[in-house]
């Protein structure tokens, strides 16, 4: 999320509004980024819609389980200054701008967040039961942490695992979503990341203000 290349895409703001997926009824959600405001079970429509999709393109006993979605613009920020300090804890001889690209793998910078627009979905794979699948690391597990094995293509993990990523990479790519290749769980529509990735001249969801009384 570092390259300038992502910051310098336009943004056409479509104004979609933000929806609370569980009302929609149909993704499993995972609590565990539940917040007081419950931004985290928000998306753009269009994001929704799509991953409404992919779910329909899973074999059966399979579901999409949705983690985390919409993320305020100050909480953006103080994850990714949080993230920073820990690097320059560990790495006091770094300089500033390689902090800020080495912060950028993991947590986006709060100006171009995918998850501030809206546009951004953090999930996995569950069976019926909502039991989650191996996919390989535990989600939002860091490249320190993981030893790389957090990047969707990493090397070395089991063979369920990477079927399981593979099926979920698929049905995800067939919706229109793209991937953050440095997290196997991330996935987005509309951002400027999207419009990087596919060749679009515009991102069509920019960072976004959560209004309860308007988007529940």
């Amino acid at each position: 999320m570092a390259d300038p290349r992502v910051a310098a895409v336009p943004v056409a703001e479509s104004g979609e509004r933000l929806v609370d997926v569980r009302h929609d009824g149909r993704l499993l959600v995972d609590t565990r980024k539940q917040d007081p405001a419950d931004a985290f079970a928000h998306l753009r429509e269009g994001v929704l819609a799509r991953l409404v999709t992919a779910q329909t393109l899973l074999p059966a006993g399979l579901r999409l389980l949705f983690v985390e979605g919409y993320r305020p613009p100050s909480l953006q920020r103080r994850y990714f200054e949080e993230y920073a300090g820990e690097l320059r804890a560990a790495h006091p001889e770094w300089s500033a701008d390689r902090i800020h690209s080495a912060a950028s793998r993991y947590v986006s910078p709060p100006d171009i967040a995918p998850h501030s627009a809206g546009a951004a979905v953090d999930l996995t794979l569950a069976d019926a039961d909502g039991h989650e699948l191996d996919l390989g690391t535990r989600m939002n597990a860091d490249p320190e942490e993981s030893a790389g094995a957090c990047y969707t293509h990493a090397p070395g993990i089991g063979e369920e695992a990477r079927a399981h990523r593979e099926l979920l990479g698929g049905v995800l790519t067939a919706a229109g979503l793209v991937n953050y290749p440095t997290e196997w769980w991330h996935w987005s529509f509309g951002d400027r990341y999207w419009a990087l990735a596919t060749g679009r001249p515009t991102a069509l969801y920019g960072p976004k203000e959560l209004d309860p009384a308007r988007n529940r």
